[in-house]
């Protein structure tokens, strides 16, 4: 699959800047959601033992958002706007991935009202589900 986004592209899309950027490249992406992939390397900040850690998957996500309202900023001529997490629910992390691999979280909108998008993430490594979760993300005008 021809990713959408490179890794050269990332930081038009997103705020972060290395070394906690944890998007690699935008898969796909519609009026709905969005689908990006890492692969975890050496220098993750996000490492404990060559694992990445709950953390890095949260983080991995809300960035997959983050690409979601830039690829949705250019497609639409919109100026950037500062959102932030203001919840993470039902996080369930069923594995730990390591260094090496390469993950994939698909990001489907739930609602979008008011300033708030809540969002359901799941993270995948080939075909098992590593970790899954809703984010509330705050959007400021």
């Amino acid at each position: 699959m021809t990713p959408l986004y490179t890794h050269e592209q990332i930081p038009q899309l997103i705020p972060q800047r290395p070394p906690i950027v944890m998007i690699d490249t935008v898969l796909s992406a519609d009026e709905q959601g969005i689908t990006t992939a890492l692969t975890i390397k050496e220098d993750n900040i996000f490492l404990d033992d060559a694992h990445l850690v709950e953390a890095g998957l949260i983080e991995h996500m809300a960035q997959t958002a983050a690409a979601f309202a830039g690829v949705r900023n250019i497609v639409e001529h919109a100026a950037p706007k500062i959102g932030f997490i203001g919840e993470v629910k039902d996080f369930i992390c069923y594995a730990l991935p390591q260094v090496g691999d390469t993950l994939s979280t698909t990001l489907t909108t739930i609602a979008d009202l008011a300033g708030v998008r809540l969002v359901a993430c799941q993270t995948k490594k080939g075909e098992e589900l590593v970790a899954e979760g809703q984010l509330k993300i705050v959007i400021q005008d």
